[in-house]
């Protein structure tokens, strides 16, 4: 069968999709990237926040309308939104034939085999599934343990130079604001060899560039009782012949060791590149979300990251408008900001999510006030950026090729090591042959001009 799979939401979720489409193609099911070909459509959904829980909601209505109009025969509906409104989803959208939970990846094979339903058309324009108080435990019949390893079949959707390796599942924070313990399970760590093994075989494909994700990834081994676990892992992956680049995503402000730093500053191929997500800097608020540290020592952690690691890449993401937040708290957070120039930053407004512990208390900030908050943050690391861009021109640097640029075929579309894909800025390669520079190859380039979070480079001449 020719199966279609639409993937939303973060990295994490985006290695589920692969490997449902690993374990599809092994079974011997062709893969197709058109919805209007697909005789089965695979939606992986995520419900962290509420414009994202909306966003897969749209997806699956309209990937409903393909029954109707195009091939599809099924519709599968998996990931974070099934998991967490499984009943629900079912109920309200009846094309929908089958709802995979985040523990039911390796079930994929048997909800494309299923047998076909017969399935009655309605209007569909519009649902939202409406938040109710429900406790976490409600949520879930029990919680996900499933966790692929190096001999799960995978079919990459990112580009053919970098992927992403997901080193563990689960969470054990606690967070006021968060609903991922509940939909993803405890924190489990897969096996270093695993993990090795896996890298070995995409470098082998022609990676380049492997990143490292899970909801925390400096918590990767503690679960198992292996201390100094991430650091002997990074040392293991910088010995991968192939690779170039190694990326961490999603740190932890308690769980970054000293150990893991120095591996970061001593492995050459490991990207001088650290993403914090610190949610705010007001030391009420950090205690309301249920967050560890405080404005204090979240500076006293900054420091000790850019001492051990020369020219560090600091990438962080905030939440306005929490509960109970004034306009002193967000003061202090936007004081943070400016003292502490972080290289990226995402603002997200705080989502008044049921089955999490800041369900109980009052969405007391406006919408409004929300965005006002979110948009004056981003305006002034916009401002720290751009003059850190500027500064920069005339810089030799080492450019990652991804590819055309979208809006110009001459012009090639690129990243630094202190750029993350899809979530941070871009170098644009001008005056440059794109045959000469395929995606995947590394350009010697020098900085010419800046363009508000961007970088525009020529190539050095060889």
């Amino acid at each position: 069968m020719k199966i279609g799979l639409l993937s939303l939401g973060c990295p994490k979720n985006l290695v589920d999709s692969e490997v449902m489409l690993g374990l599809a193609q092994q079974a011997g099911h062709s893969v197709t990237t058109d919805p209007h070909d697909a005789e089965v459509l695979i939606v992986n959904t995520c419900a962290f926040i509420d414009r994202a829980k909306q966003e897969s909601i749209d997806a699956v209505l309209e990937m409903a309308q393909h029954k109707k109009t195009g091939a599809c025969r099924r519709l599968i509906v998996t990931g974070c939104l099934a998991e967490r409104y499984r009943d629900e989803l079912r109920a309200q959208i009846p094309e929908i034939d089958v709802t995979l939970g985040t523990g039911e990846v390796p079930q994929i094979i048997d909800a494309i085999a299923g047998d076909n339903r017969a399935t009655s058309f309605i209007p569909l324009t519009s649902l939202r599934l409406q938040p109710e108080a429900r406790s976490p435990s409600e949520f879930s019949r029990s919680l996900p343990t499933y966790l692929y390893d190096a001999d799960t079949p995978r079919m990459l959707a990112t580009a053919k130079h970098f992927a992403y390796i997901k080193i563990a599942e689960g969470c054990d924070y606690k967070c006021s604001f968060c609903i991922i313990p509940t939909l993803r399970g405890h924190y489990r760590s897969r096996p270093s060899a695993s993990i090795v093994a896996e890298a070995r075989t995409l470098a082998a494909a022609g990676v380049r560039e492997i990143i490292l994700i899970s909801q925390d990834t400096t918590f990767y081994g503690i679960d198992r009782n292996e201390r100094g676990a991430l650091a002997r892992l990074l040392r293991e992956l910088n010995r991968i012949d192939g690779l170039e680049w190694i990326r961490l995503l999603y740190l932890y402000p308690t769980t970054i060791t000293d150990d893991t730093l120095d591996a970061v500053a001593e492995c050459d191929k490991v990207c001088k590149y650290v993403d914090l997500p610190l949610q705010h800097a007001s030391d009420r608020m950090l205690k309301a979300m249920k967050r560890p540290g405080t404005r204090r020592t979240y500076e006293r952690l900054l420091t000790r990251i850019r001492s051990k690691v020369p020219d560090v890449a600091l990438r962080t993401t905030f939440i306005v408008g929490f509960p109970g937040e004034t306009e002193s708290d967000f003061n202090e957070l936007y004081d943070f900001v400016g003292d502490t120039a972080f290289d990226h930053m995402g603002v997200f407004t705080y989502s008044h999510e049921e089955g999490t512990a800041a369900f109980s208390l009052p969405d007391d900030v406006p919408r409004r006030e929300k965005r006002r908050r979110r948009d004056r943050l981003m305006a002034r690391q916009k401002g720290i950026v751009q003059r850190a861009q500027r500064a920069r021109v005339g810089h030799q640097v080492r450019v990652l090729v991804d590819g055309p640029a979208r809006d110009h075929e001459l012009v090639l579309r690129g990243r630094l090591q202190s750029q993350a894909p899809e979530i941070d800025a871009s170098v644009y390669l001008t005056e440059c042959d794109p045959e000469r520079l395929p995606s995947g190859t590394f350009a010697d380039a020098t900085i010419v001009g800046a363009r508000e979070y961007d970088l525009i480079a020529r190539p050095v001449p060889m």
